[in-house]
């Protein structure tokens, strides 16, 4: 990894060096992405079996697009009964989490007769994007689909692409069991996210798409937002860890790595005050990489955006962290609460040298699916709140708004609006 020194204008450079990897630098794939929605938006399933079949190599007819219950238990039937006792416990602290984030409907009632409220409501339809391309990802169909299960979506529709022989990842299918999601489409890539967002013959149009993905998929969501919500565009995983002298340098070689094996754009990235934990944690690294099996990814994630910067102080640490605003960030120091709270800018935090980033992304319950290339400092984690709407709630009594008739007509004639201020004025005539 390189080790340079934290100044203004290194920082500048990784910052600018790390936005590279955003999906608004891939402006070759816009016009594919924006054919292949066009042809689902007209042709609606016929252009997403044609894509499918062009794309993931498999044959399936529109008849086989939809996963059916008899594919999903006999996954289930088959799969390791260990490892889905693993997901089974990791969906129960996933949801219970996330039961935490519930909002609730309120109203305020005042003397005068004047009612303000808010309505709380779960959309009605949730299109949950799950990858199964080069890899299946059980963890991510967990974490798309309880939030809207916590949150009371009427109905979550979910898509993953199939392989070559038309058939879904078990895991993936396991996992959708076990979150509760019943309704599964053989699809993927922007085709899917079309499907998704105009509907077809056979996949429902839904109200918000959530869920990782490609490129493709990434600038599909893009182009479709507005027809629909989304939750985020997301860029390559990427992880930043903070750490002083008191840090064990293997630990944190292999944390690094834990988000650098994902594909040759992710980045790692280690902050730290200790010249000596630098050099420690860079030696571990090529030792580790020598070992793990995706060495190759690795090292190419490493030579491409890996970075081990020593700062001057914590101070100018910490400021660095809030710019970079990782998509996951360790804190590993002598007092890693204290250094929390002066962090603005993260995906997820991770607190002390037992808490490692893998945790986030399986097990422990908040969610994995967060935002990326430095959107942290304004987007959040994917939660119970995506897949919730609020409408505002007012009611006035006749006293009430003779009270303040007046004023809101000279607001109104202020602005130029007068058929605004007549119509509070006719009430009163």
């Amino acid at each position: 990894m390189r080790i340079i020194e934290l100044t203004n204008e290194t920082k500048k450079s990784l910052l600018k060096e790390l936005l590279k990897r955003s999906p608004d630098q891939y402006d070759e794939y816009e016009k594919t992405v924006k054919d292949i929605l066009k042809d689902v938006k007209e042709k609606g399933d016929e252009a997403v079996i044609s894509y499918s079949n062009k794309f993931d190599g498999n044959s399936i007819s529109i008849d086989e697009l939809r996963v059916s219950e008899e594919e999903i238990e006999e996954a289930y039937a088959a799969y390791d009964k260990k490892l889905i006792a693993v997901m089974e416990k990791a969906a129960s602290n996933i949801r219970s989490y996330h039961e935490k984030q519930l909002q609730n409907s309120w109203f305020e009632a005042r003397e005068d007769g004047t009612i303000l409220g808010q309505k709380v409501t779960p959309i009605e339809k949730a299109g949950v994007y799950v990858p199964g391309g080069k890899a299946a990802y059980p963890s991510s169909t967990l974490m798309c689909v309880l939030p809207a299960v916590v949150a009371g979506v009427d109905r979550i529709i979910m898509t993953t692409p199939a392989d070559k022989k038309g058939k879904v990842s078990p895991q993936t299918l396991v996992a959708a069991k076990i979150a509760g999601v019943k309704e599964i489409y053989k699809v993927g890539g922007a085709q899917a996210i079309g499907a998704l967002a105009y509907g077809t013959a056979t996949i429902p149009k839904v109200d918000k798409i959530v869920g990782p993905g490609n490129i493709f998929v990434a600038l599909a969501k893009k182009q479709v937002f507005g027809s629909v919500s989304i939750d985020s565009i997301a860029g390559p995983s990427e992880i930043l860890v903070l750490a002083d002298s008191s840090a064990n340098p293997r630990y944190i070689a292999a944390d690094l790595l834990s988000q650098a094996e994902h594909d040759q754009l992710a980045s790692a990235i280690l902050i730290t005050t200790d010249r000596t934990l630098a050099q420690r944690v860079d030696k571990e690294v090529e030792e580790f990489v020598n070992k793990l099996e995706r060495k190759d990814i690795i090292q190419k994630s490493l030579d491409n955006y890996g970075y081990i910067l020593i700062a001057d102080n914590m101070d100018d640490a910490v400021l660095a962290v809030n710019e970079i605003a990782s998509e996951h960030l360790e804190i590993v120091t002598e007092d890693p609460f204290e250094i929390m709270t002066r962090v603005r800018n993260a995906g997820a935090i991770f607190l002390g040298e037992n808490s490692s980033e893998p945790l986030g992304d399986y097990f422990a319950g908040p969610n994995h699916v967060l935002p990326t290339n430095g959107t942290a400092k304004f987007f959040s984690p994917l939660s119970v709140d995506a897949f919730i709407k609020k409408s505002s709630i007012i009611s006035y009594s006749r006293k009430a708004l003779e009270e303040v008739a007046s004023d809101i007509e000279a607001f109104a004639i202020s602005e130029g609006l007068t058929a605004h201020a007549n119509s509070i004025k006719v009430r009163f005539e």
